[in-house]
């Protein structure tokens, strides 16, 4: 596997403003197709806003997306890791932890956000990169 920065180099950061309506932060992450947000006041990683937190912290708690703020509803002070830290370790937090998003954070900064589906899809075009060298290997044959 490789370092975790490699997987979301080139990919768009999109955070939320820990002020911002649940409603606005929600209409973002399905207009771009994504699972959970950083969630900063200034430049300060606090919290990270998710589409489980939206069901079990807005809807179902009947709360209205148009006036709660992310700050109200958001995990605070999430687990973060370093850009360089191996993609095997993010996985293994995600599993112990149960997470599927992870903000990569560097010297207080967050740089991306990585999900357990970029993950497993780097995963799978190693392990496709695999297969196709050894099927060579065992057509080539013997000298």
């Amino acid at each position: 596997m490789c370092r975790i920065h490699e997987l979301v180099v080139g990919t768009p950061l999109f955070c939320a403003e820990a002020d911002q309506t649940v409603f606005e932060v929600a209409r973002m992450m399905v207009e771009n197709n994504i699972g959970a947000v950083p969630v900063l006041k200034g430049n300060m990683l606090v919290g990270i806003f998710s589409e489980r937190d939206l069901m079990r912290r807005v809807v179902v708690e009947g709360l209205d997306p148009h006036t709660a703020t992310v700050a109200e509803v958001m995990t605070p002070d999430p687990h973060v890791v370093d850009p360089e830290q191996e993609t095997e370790e993010c996985l293994r937090i995600m599993r112990d932890h149960g997470f599927r998003h992870l903000p990569i954070c560097q010297d207080g900064t967050v740089k991306g956000m990585v999900s357990l589906r970029d993950i497993l899809l780097r995963d799978l075009v190693d392990k496709d990169d695999e297969v196709r060298m050894m099927r060579a290997y065992i057509t080539a044959g013997p000298g």
